[in-house]
Formats: C-alpha cells, sequence, structure tokens
C-alpha cells in the first residue's frame, strides 16, 4: 500500500481561512492528506470543506462521532463531503469517549463497539442510494433514504484503540484509525487489525492503517516539557484511554499519575508523567529528530501517518509560525 503523509486540520494559531495557503503549500511539498479531528473546538467537516474547494489533498475525518449525529444526519453530512472531493474524501467514524458523549452531549455512552459497527453498516447502505430499515441494539432507521447520494461511497474507516474495536475496523472498515500509542505500540494494534480481517475473510492488506501522532514543535524548555505533560494528562486520564494504556502494557508505569489526578492532585499527576513516555507519545525534538520518528512509524506498519502539530506558545503568532514551519520542515 501507498506510504502517504498527512495534516491534522485544524492547524494551531490559524484561522480556517489562513489554512488554505498552507495547505496549497503543503501539497506542493509531498503531504498527500489533510484529516481533521473533533473534540471542542471546530467540527470535523468545516476545515475539509475549505480544502476541498483549495486542493487535491486527499480528505479524511479523524473522526466524525457516532452518537454525537444520528444515522441520518451523519450519512447526509458525508455526502455532502463526498461531493465537495469526489474521488477524495474517507469518512472516519468513532465513539469518541465519555466525557464527549454523556457530559457534553447529552448522550449514553453504551455498546461503543457496537455502536460504531452498526453505524457502518448502516452508512454502507445509505449512501448507496438505498432505502434503509436498519433494526440494531443500538440503532434504529426506519426507512430512510438519501435524496442526493454520491456518484461513488466514500470509504468508511474505523477510529479503534482496545482489541474489540480493533477487530471491528478490521471485520467491517476500509482502514483503522489509531492514535496516542507509540511506534512500537503500533504493531501489535495492527495485529489485531489485520486478523481480524484475516478471519472474516478479508485481505488484511487492503486496510489501511492511519495514525495520528502527536508531535511538539516548540524549542525544548521546563515550561515547554510541562505543558506537554499536562497535555498527555488531559487525554490518559479519559477512561477509554486510560483503558488502552493498561492493554498495551503501561499500568505500572502511569499508576502513580493515575492516582495523583483521581486525588485532586493536578500537579503531582503532570510530575508524574514517566520521561519515556512522554517522549514516546508526544514526540518532540529537532526537525531531523521529528522525521526519524515518523519513519519509525511507517516502519511499524502505519500507512497514514497523520502530523498533529502542537504549539504551546502564548501568542497565536508564535504558534502559527512555529506550527507553519514545522510543516514546511516535515514535508
Amino acid at each position: 500500500m501507498q506510504k502517504r503523509l498527512a495534516l491534522s486540520l485544524p492547524l494551531d494559531g490559524s484561522t480556517l481561512p489562513q489554512q488554505a495557503a498552507i495547505a496549497r503549500e503543503a501539497e506542493s511539498l509531498g503531504y498527500t492528506d489533510a484529516w481533521s479531528l473533533e473534540v471542542d473546538g471546530l467540527d470535523c467537516f468545516s476545515p475539509l470543506a475549505l480544502l476541498g474547494t483549495n486542493t487535491s489533498l486527499r480528505l479524511g475525518t479523524a473522526i466524525a462521532n457516532v452518537y454525537t449525529r444520528g444515522p441520518a444526519t451523519l450519512a447526509m453530512t458525508a455526502a455532502g463531503a463526498t461531493e465537495l472531493a469526489p474521488g477524495r474524501f474517507v469518512l472516519g467514524i468513532g465513539s469518541g469517549s465519555q466525557p464527549i458523549v454523556e457530559q457534553w452531549n447529552g448522550g449514553r455512552f453504551a455498546k461503543p463497539a457496537t455502536r460504531v459497527r452498526e453505524m457502518a453498516q448502516f452508512l454502507r447502505q445509505a449512501l448507496a442510494g438505498e432505502r434503509v430499515v436498519f433494526e440494531g441494539e443500538t440503532i434504529r432507521v426506519n426507512g430512510f433514504r438519501i435524496s442526493r447520494p454520491p456518484a461513488s461511497p466514500p470509504p468508511i474507516y474505523i477510529a479503534a484503540l482496545r482489541p474489540g474495536m480493533l477487530r471491528v475496523a478490521g471485520e467491517v472498515g476500509d482502514g483503522a484509525i489509531i492514535n496516542w500509542l507509540s511506534a512500537e505500540d503500533c504493531r501489535k494494534s495492527v495485529a489485531v487489525v489485520r486478523e481480524a480481517a484475516e478471519k472474516a475473510g478479508r485481505d488484511p492488506d487492503s486496510i489501511e492503517i492511519v495514525c495520528r501522532l502527536m508531535i511538539c514543535v516548540d524549542p525544548p524548555s521546563d515550561e515547554i516539557d510541562v505543558m506537554r505533560r499536562r497535555h498527555l494528562n488531559g487525554y490518559l486520564n479519559v477512561p477509554v484511554y486510560r483503558a488502552f494504556h493498561e492493554w498495551l502494557g503501561r499500568t505500572a508505569e502511569l499508576t502513580p499519575m493515575w492516582d495523583a489526578w483521581a486525588n485532586g492532585d493536578r500537579r503531582g499527576a503532570v510530575a508524574a508523567v514517566p520521561a519515556n513516555v512522554l517522549d514516546d507519545l508526544v514526540l518532540w525534538g529537532s526537525a531531523s529528530e521529528r522525521n526519524a520518528a515518523v519513519q519509525r512509524y511507517h516502519e511499524a506498519g502505519v500507512d497514514t501517518p497523520i502530523l498533529h502539530l502542537i504549539s504551546f506558545a502564548k501568542e497565536e503568532s508564535e504558534r502559527r509560525a512555529r506550527v507553519e514551519g514545522a510543516v514546511r520542515e516535515m514535508g
């Protein structure tokens, strides 16, 4: 499978209108893709709409949440993105996490692997223009037919952490989206996807592996080191990510951080992050060191690394300059 290189959108320090020019430059430097994210900032489709008409990059969502949009709404939004970028849009879906689904959107985070599987099955039918009657455990649709189906339905990729969801990706996805893991961790995750695909009678090598890489582009300093630690804490104390890293084998290393966080000791939790874990999960260093790290992910089975370039500079203009500089250094 072709090895690709992707940018994560939106870029830090820039407004969306400012990002069309840097995306075009990135394309000229050899980037093949741009993938969006969706947590607590912008939605995942708006940045791609901008680039759909301003670049020829392949575009993907990493991810669209299967709980916070209803089945028909997600199908219609995906159809719109496909029309903006025909033949180069990938619909990445996933379950997100408890805070996003329950605390921020009033939903119920239940049976995530089932929900993702059923949403993928529904979307296959809906985006093919079929009239869908779907009765699942978590999704029920009665008689929906999209009136403007895409000429060619987009591939569907599955975001996955632990084995249950990794198997869903291998069984029903065109690709798997992974994140918050080291290059060496990727081998374990990729093996689960490939094995599940093979057991399902599919070609395991046809499943594309997409991985979001957290990359700090700031010059090294004690202050930036603390910010990296805080960033890691913000994710790895979420239950789904804690369970993920327990599965990866980091229970002993990360228990002091988890215990401090649970006791309300945020400063202690930041200090308790082991340096080796921090360096494995939030990449840092010179341009050559960052590029070498990306290559290690390729060697570990990742087809498309998504470079999520992070700057903790206080001034927006400085964050933009550092991120755009890293785009050029890593292209």
